[in-house]
């Protein structure tokens, strides 16, 4: 029986793939420790994106890996994550008390962008993140009503207000300061400044990431926050509409020409299923977000189906994240959440934040 050595642990490490970086364990910086007490070995692994969900699942691939050599009799695999601060725009810092802001677009309305920030931001607290939510649409804030919020929020101080919270995420809308049926006829300059003001006068406590559920379009709105908000990154969201594609394709050039990195594609609505007869069509068409990603190099992080529970949960108040946890519907937008955080952990960090939060599990 050949020796055992770390570097030959490293070798069978890194041909394993983290579905969530793309990357290999050893390239992704993720092995942090390798023990040996000839036949056995550990391993230490933290990653860079909460997988609370999943990491019983990743030791158990890399044990089998492991073990799969005849040199090693037993592997034991430990897995942790960190939560880093990454870069933002040049010339912006990041906020207080949050890691990272994520902007949430689409270049067209009608595409199930704020059900898919909803549930985003429940999958990754699912995850084990810390999460906040920052509704930007003034025109048509609907994060109070599918996190099941209402009412004006607090202020301790009289000068910065307080998030509310539903389903253990922070939200803030404009929608908590003005009623349901009011509507906002506000220029693009009052709307701006309304956002920021929304952004930095709450109290925001310990955010891993802040999703912002942006306004449809790419107008000088968009354009003027994704300018003055220090983001992390952006998701663009579309169906595989033609249509929707081309709007999509217009927020996707307007996040690089303000260099905030596309963390990838999630596209909803890809197909339906029939809830009588259990027939699939896919009637907005196929392939469309596998070829916009394709076209411009970012991920495809996962489709999402046109699921009558979806809107419904939605629309009561408690998505489907959090209304069905247990469901396929669920799991695709916790692998969704975590291919985004997976591939944000690749970028640069930002250095004026020393003290990432960190979380350890056993398995």
């Amino acid at each position: 029986m050949s020796e055992i050595t770390e570097a030959r642990v490293r070798d069978i490490l890194a041909g394993i793939v983290d579905v969530n970086t793309g990357e290999g364990l050893v390239a992704s910086g993720a092995v942090r420790g390798v023990g040996i007490a000839a036949p056995n070995v550990s391993i230490d692994l933290q990653l860079g994106y909460p997988a609370a969900t999943w990491q019983a699942e990743l030791a158990t691939q890399v044990r089998a890996a492991l073990e799969a050599d005849p040199a090693i009799a037993s592997a034991a695999v430990g897995v942790s994550w960190r939560v880093g601060s990454h870069r933002v725009q040049e010339g912006l810092s990041p906020l207080p008390s949050i890691r990272n802001v994520i902007a949430i677009a689409s270049g067209k309305g009608g595409v199930g962008k704020s059900t898919v920030t909803a549930n985003l931001a429940l999958a990754l607290h699912a995850e084990g993140a810390s999460v906040g939510i920052l509704d930007a649409d003034i025109y048509g804030p609907s994060q109070p009503r599918m996190m099941g919020l209402a009412g004006k929020p607090d202020s301790k101080d009289g000068q910065r207000i307080e998030p509310k919270r539903g389903h253990g995420i922070q939200v803030m809308s404009i929608g908590f300061l003005i009623e349901e049926d009011t509507p906002m006829i506000w220029r693009g300059p009052m709307v701006t400044q309304a956002l920021q003001q929304l952004l930095s006068d709450t109290n925001w406590v310990d955010l891993d990431y802040l999703l912002i559920d942006l306004p449809p379009g790419t107008g000088d709105i968009q354009l003027t926050l994704s300018q003055r908000v220090p983001l992390s990154g952006a998701i663009i969201v579309t169906t595989p509409q033609d249509i929707a594609l081309l709007d999509a394709r217009k927020a996707l050039r307007m996040f690089e020409k303000v260099n905030v990195p596309v963390l990838g594609i999630v596209e909803n609505m890809a197909t339906h299923v029939c809830s009588n007869c259990g027939h699939e069509e896919a009637i907005f068409g196929t392939g469309g977000g596998a070829g916009m990603a394709a076209q411009y190099d970012v991920p495809l992080l996962g489709s999402l189906p046109l699921d009558i529970r979806i809107r419904e949960q939605a629309d009561g108040g408690t998505p489907t994240v959090a209304a069905d946890p247990a469901s396929d519907l669920a799991a695709r937008y916790r692998a969704i959440a975590r291919g985004a955080a997976g591939r944000l952990s690749r970028h640069a960090r930002n250095k004026s934040i020393p003290f990432p939060k960190i979380v350890v599990q056993d398995t």
